[in-house]
């Protein structure tokens, strides 16, 4: 199973020695860029819009939607 975590600056470095010290975690990347924090944080956040639209509890723009507002 993978997971993304999101974890406070002044944290970061308990919890990666933490997780460090377990055999069974295998850290496959860390990333320290803010701009691509921000992506994966956009990203993250999409999938939850998309998830919500499918339960019906959010509604969400068509594409030609978007394409009128530009």
């Amino acid at each position: 199973m993978k997971v993304i975590l999101e974890i406070e600056n002044n944290k970061a470095p308990f919890i990666m020695e933490l997780l460090k010290g377990l055999k069974y975690i295998h850290i496959l990347s860390e990333v320290k860029n803010p701009e691509k924090e921000k992506a994966f944080h956009d990203l993250d956040e999409a999938f939850s819009d998309i998830k919500l639209h499918a339960q019906g509890k959010k509604k969400l723009k068509t594409a030609k939607a978007l394409l009128n507002e530009l």
